[in-house]
């Protein structure tokens, strides 16, 4: 009895191992802070996968740059050892085109996000993405941008005068802001909290969540809403990894990643309002920006992306005439 009880316990752990051997991992990655919306929704999408791809995959999610910063998540998935990742601010310096969503006021809404999303994204700035070893799965949200520092209100560019302003690692970002006469600093997200506590930096720019999420409001007094840039944060896998995922794996990323689109741009929308409540009720001073005077210290930026990036000047065109369909 005990030799045979002995064998069906060696059987049934044999099984085991061999089911977890054969369980395929699949690896998502982002920068971010898991109680941002790139964090909720890389997150969620990654639930939905795993939930789509069931027991004979495991799907293992790392947020907090665990994995590495953006620019580390980029390289990984050329080299295969990230499968997807979500990505945003940088892809400017990965590919030009993607600076597109540097233009300062670019885009209306979520909805004109949408349909910029469809006739562009998916198609122009996509294959410009391959061509550097990345393949574009889907555009979810990091969401409009605003402005937060310690030193004093921001109405008009020139208040922007003299402040150090942490920016993500992207060249236009930081032409932007100089532009509006600030110190532009570029800082891995990852460091911004402490590059703010410590006086490294004045201030940063970021959409609501990121701010709220990383706790940046507990060192930043001024919040002041600009909505300049609208930052989407795209899914991406290198190219040959995409290649060798099964028709059944790609299908159930594209699946789950469409879903997660439609819930991120609906949350977004509703943490806009919630979190703008909270950092209010927790201290921060908020007010609203000169919009018109910030569109016009925008010109040269809009004139550097027409001269440097070929087509560009096409492309803020049909981005624009989006706006009101």
């Amino acid at each position: 009895m005990f030799k045979r009880t002995l064998a069906l316990s060696a059987l049934t752990l044999a099984v085991a191992i061999g089911t977890a051997q054969a369980q395929e991992t699949i690896t998502v990655a982002i920068g971010g802070a898991p109680q941002s919306l790139q964090g909720q929704t890389a997150k969620g999408f990654a639930d939905r996968l795993q939930e789509r791809l069931g027991d004979e995959y495991k799907v293992d999610y790392f947020d907090s740059a665990q994995l590495g910063d953006e620019r580390q998540l980029v390289q990984r998935m050329r080299m295969g050892t990230v499968d997807l990742a979500a990505i945003s601010s940088i892809m400017s310096s990965v590919s030009p085109d993607f600076a597109l969503f540097d233009l300062p006021y670019l885009v209306k809404d979520r909805d004109h996000l949408k349909r910029i999303d469809q006739e562009i994204v998916m198609n122009d700035l996509a294959e410009s993405a391959k061509e550097q070893g990345l393949t574009v799965v889907s555009t979810w949200e990091n969401g409009f941008r605003h402005i937060t520092n310690s030193t004093r209100p921001i109405h008009t560019p020139e208040d922007l005068n003299g402040l150090r302003i942490r920016t993500p690692q992207s060249d236009w970002r930081t032409r932007m802001f100089s532009a509006w006469g600030a110190n532009p600093t570029p800082m891995a997200f990852s460091e911004v909290f402490v590059g703010l506590q410590t006086g490294v930096v004045d201030g940063q720019e970021n959409p609501l969540s990121n701010i709220y999420g990383a706790r940046l409001h507990e060192v930043q007094d001024y919040l002041s809403l600009s909505n300049h840039v609208y930052s989407p944060i795209w899914l991406l896998a290198g190219n040959s990894g995409w290649e060798n995922f099964s028709d059944e794996v790609r299908e159930a990323i594209i699946e789950a990643a469409a879903e997660t689109q439609d819930w991120a741009l609906n949350r977004g929308a509703a943490l806009d309002e919630e979190l703008l409540m909270s950092m209010q009720e927790e201290g921060m001073e908020v007010n609203q920006v000169d919009r018109e005077a910030f569109i016009s210290g925008s010109e040269s930026v809009y004139e550097a992306f027409a001269e440097r990036v070929s087509g560009g000047q096409a492309l803020i065109d049909r981005a624009m005439a989006l706006a009101n369909e």
